[in-house]
């Protein structure tokens, strides 16, 4: 069995958030188009939170740790 990298599962997120980026919009109008433009902007957001993560395994317990505060207070 692999064993689980936290790292690699980060970096996975990141390659999300890029892709999300990249994603074509769908020939849809109106209220379809609406939505896929929020949910394209929530999938962004959280992936590239998870992918800013610092991840650690710590007694079998996966920890990310996501600074939300501004670059100014960190």
């Amino acid at each position: 069995m692999a064993t689980f990298d936290p790292d690699e599962m980060v970096q996975r997120f990141k390659e999300r958030a890029a892709a999300v980026k990249k994603r074509p919009m769908p020939p849809v109008e109106g209220e379809g188009r609406r939505h896929f433009i929020e949910q394209s902007k929530l999938d962004f957001q959280d992936f590239a939170m998870l992918g800013d993560a610092q991840a650690s395994i710590d007694d079998g317990i996966l920890t990310l740790r996501v600074d939300l505060r501004s670059p100014d207070q960190r």
